[in-house]
């Protein structure tokens, strides 16, 4: 069995078991892929995929248990690779984050800015995605770092730390009937069509809940997973726009009437996540206490040590109790 099999197999199933796009992905050959597969599997006895002609067609149930630690080890084949360079270079590296376009747009910019300014030898990736892809790239290794506010609890493989509270703003046209509106209610927004994220963005489900406990049924007339997109049929007086509060921009939005939404709706809690065996280099430990201050680089040394025990969970709730909001 060789490291490079390993590496071609897990290729495969990221480019959804395409072999030809595993190996241009790889910069090599899709013949070499095939064959290596092919070793592999007479090696271990056992198919890793089922075939239908040519084609690979589904991962076979062993396969999926070979793929599981197959990862595991490519992780701590990578853990090794960033020890050595963390003793060589500890300013040198590089830094996949996966996240969701308001956390992009609106939560990352000052933390992004100010890292690359401090290490500026570190190459920074930032990917964009829906909660669950984010959420999955992190847990299988194609991201360091997945910061989300939905989604992430329903990885095993990741560590989760919260980041901060956040609620949402209403957002209107400065001639809507809302605009002088003091203190908005449900039923108030429930009386016009509203615009705001997709299902499963963005702490969408908290606004379903907060219309539901009342008995009450939105007109929803389109949703989206950017917040700058909303804004722009709010503009064209599709309907109220409901969307994070650090997503009003005072400088660019003055054209529309901000109304506080913070009594009408639980808070949502944005989290970073990461593997559970991922060596963290100083720079990537950094990284998280500019984003979220209170998660010191000493606590992210004490998170490591203790997850998941009991420790862990008195960390964790101690961590709650000095989250700031946004």
């Amino acid at each position: 069995m060789k490291l490079r099999q390993l590496i071609y197999i897990d290729e495969v199933v990221k480019q959804r078991l395409n072999i030809t796009a595993a190996a241009h992905a790889l910069h090599t050959s899709q013949p070499g892929v095939s064959k290596q597969i092919r070793l592999l599997e007479d090696e271990l006895g056992v198919l890793i995929f089922e075939r239908n002609g040519k084609h690979l067609d589904r991962v076979t149930p062993a396969g999926e248990r070979i793929l599981e630690t197959a990862r595991r080890v490519l992780s701590e084949v990578e853990n090794i690779n960033r020890t050595a360079s963390e003793f060589a270079d500890a300013d040198r590296g590089s830094l996949r984050v996966a996240t969701t376009h308001t956390q992009a747009r609106y939560a990352l910019p000052e933390t992004v800015t100010s890292f690359r300014k401090a290490y500026p030898n570190v190459t920074l990736h930032l990917s964009q995605g829906a909660p669950p892809q984010i959420a999955n790239w992190a847990a299988t290794g194609e991201a360091d770092f997945a910061i989300a506010t939905e989604a992430l609890e329903h990885f095993d493989e990741l560590i989760m730390l919260p980041c901060y509270h956040w609620n949402r703003c209403a957002l209107v046209p400065r001639d809507h009937p809302l605009a002088a509106t003091s203190r908005l209610t449900l039923a108030e927004l429930a009386e016009y069509p509203l615009v705001t994220y997709t299902f499963g963005f963005t702490g969408r489900s908290h606004l379903d809940t907060a219309f539901g406990s009342e008995n009450l049924s939105p007109q929803v007339v389109l949703t989206a997973v950017d917040a700058d997109v909303i804004k722009t049929y709010v503009r064209l007086g599709l309907g109220v726009g409901v969307i994070a509060n650090m997503a009003y921009d005072e400088t660019t939005d003055t054209d529309l009437v901000r109304l506080d939404a913070s009594h009408l709706f639980a808070e949502s809690t944005t989290h970073i996540g990461f593997r559970r065996n991922l060596f963290l280099p100083g720079y990537m430990r950094r990284f998280i206490a500019m984003f979220a201050p209170h998660l010191s680089e000493e606590i992210i040394e004490q998170v490591v040590e203790t997850y998941p025990g009991p420790r862990f969970q008195r960390l964790l709730e101690g961590l709650w109790e000095q989250l700031p909001a946004r």
